[in-house]
């Protein structure tokens, strides 16, 4: 298998090395790895590469891929002027 070919996130285009380098440097949680790699901060949110990247965590530091930890959720947002929050205006 040629791990630069493998896409873990499809949104961000991180690769199963990346990961798997990530991995070798101590970075061993997914809130770790999305960070650095930006795995699961697309448009999907990690609805398909967060059970990829679970998996692989889990293969790396042989435990069950039910122990490891989900990472944050946080919705996407989008700018909003300080002048509109100052007011006490809704924001679309």
């Amino acid at each position: 298998m040629d791990e630069d070919r493998v896409i873990i996130c499809r949104c961000e285009e991180v690769t199963l090395k990346r990961v798997r380098e990530l991995l070798d440097k101590g970075l061993h949680t997914m809130d770790e790895i999305k960070r650095i790699s930006r795995c699961g901060m697309g448009p999907c949110q990690g609805k398909t590469c967060r059970p990829l990247l679970a998996q692989e965590i889990a293969n790396y530091l042989g435990i069950d891929v039910g122990s490891v930890a989900l990472p944050t959720f946080r919705p996407p947002t989008k700018p909003v002027k300080l002048g509109v929050i100052a007011r006490g205006d809704e924001c679309d």
